[in-house]
């Protein structure tokens, strides 16, 4: 199962800084106590540590800035700055557990839809992550060799000052390790996001204009063609035979009714009329008596969103109540749909068989890309046997086209959500 979202009213407690967190150790004092024994095995830890990330290092840009002229240079470069990556990683390791230093891992390089392979190549090229790795592997070979060799003479000769030495010397290595090895700030992780989701935004506009041209072509269109040539040919025969041509302008009338409730259709698949007019709860009420499956629709808003929001909205419950239809053998269903903290959530619930995932296929899968594309997340909670529950959350957009002042997107996927788990 997993955890609610918070309810409305509720508000969302900052992470704590730093030094609230107990990154920062207690004060030196003449006494060895563990903070200090930890300092010290890290600074001695530093040269063979240090030694292997510049060897590595050295290595990695020699070979393929030199081979940058042959087509395997920029893989290779990219590969060693992944590799970088992994260093970082054990390095903000061994601080946190040495040194108390608490860094949060850098967000992953986003290659999914980022566009094929050379994207990606150059994406992993000009990570910043990678490269200021680089820089701290690359100015840390002479700090080890100093902090080692310091320490290690301390153990003998600077004894009773040692612990303040050592402070000085893990203090240090503590801002280089925050400021190199630190996620990349907000803009960068906002702005590899936003490149990765303008390509699924690009994708996603034209696989539904393809869809709406082949329902054009397949539907509409050709019962117009057959209502062309029918009134064509009941005009042919009004004289010589009016019973004929009464019979054919009755099935033209026919034609142009089957016409019409088409082109609703569609209109209705591109935007619904009854959104536009009356807003999501009324037009989520009416997609729900569509669906085989007795839904209860709840949906606590005490304003319109942004049209575009409100659109993305409708859609995915529309097509989450289609995939409950088909697939989930459900005897009820339940959609809540509420504002909190700048954030519209949605919760489509059903009783089935479970057992949906992403990876079930491309419907699911589209609905996180389009989520994701706009800011929002996607989360299917559906063990065998059931019951299932995808939760959704978008940013709230006002209809002036305003963001909402909030907390922000959500940096955890929550681990509980039950439409009725909302109080």
């Amino acid at each position: 199962m997993t955890e609610p979202f918070p309810n409305p009213g509720t508000s969302v407690t900052a992470l704590p800084e730093p030094a609230e967190r107990g990154d920062r150790p207690p004060p030196a004092r003449f006494a060895y106590d563990a903070h200090t024994w930890k300092e010290i095995a890290h600074l001695l830890a530093n040269l063979p540590v240090s030694l292997a990330g510049f060897v590595y290092t050295v290595t990695m840009l020699f070979t393929g800035v030199g081979l940058t002229v042959t087509v395997i240079g920029f893989p290779l470069l990219a590969l060693g700055l992944m590799g970088s990556r992994l260093l970082g990683r054990m390095e903000r390791v061994r601080a946190r557990k040495l040194l108390g230093v608490r860094v949060e891992e850098p967000s992953r390089l986003p290659m999914r839809g980022s566009g094929g392979f050379w994207p990606q190549l150059w994406m992993a090229v000009k990570d910043p992550v990678g490269w200021r790795t680089v820089l701290y592997e690359l100015i840390r070979l002479p700090w080890g060799v100093l902090t080692f060799a310091v320490t290690l003479a301390g153990l003998f000769v600077l004894w009773p000052v040692l612990p303040f030495v050592v402070r000085g010397l893990a203090n240090a290595d503590r801002a280089m390790v925050r400021g190199l090895l630190s996620p990349s700030d907000e803009l960068e992780r906002r702005i590899a996001e936003l490149e990765s989701d303008r390509g699924v935004v690009v994708d996603t506009a034209a696989a539904d204009l393809r869809r709406i041209e082949r329902d054009l072509h397949d539907g509409a269109q050709a019962r117009l063609v057959n209502l062309a040539m029918g009134l064509g040919l009941a005009k042919e025969k009004l004289l010589e035979d009016p019973d004929a041509a009464a019979s054919m302008v009755d099935e033209a009338h026919g034609e142009v009714k089957l016409a019409l409730q088409e082109l609703r259709d569609l209109a209705r698949g591109i935007h619904p009329a009854v959104l536009t007019d009356r807003g999501l709860d009324a037009a989520l009420s009416s997609v729900a008596s569509r669906c085989t499956v007795p839904v209860q629709v709840t949906v606590d808003l005490d304003e319109r969103p942004a049209a575009a929001i409100e659109g993305i909205a409708y859609f995915t419950v529309s097509e989450l109540l289609q995939n409950i239809s088909k697939h989930s053998r459900a005897r009820s269903a339940a959609v809540e749909v509420w504002r909190s903290e700048g954030r519209l959530l949605i919760q489509v619930w059903d009783d089935g068989r479970g057992g949906a995932s992403l990876d079930g296929g491309t419907g699911m899968r589209g609905l996180a890309d389009r989520l994701g594309a706009v800011d929002g997340l996607f989360v299917v909670e559906s063990p065998e046997g059931g019951p299932t529950t995808v939760t959704a959350e978008l940013p709230w957009r006002d209809r002036s086209g305003a963001l909402a002042e909030g907390p922000g997107r959500a940096k955890r996927v929550p681990k509980e959500a039950s439409v009725r788990g909302r109080g």
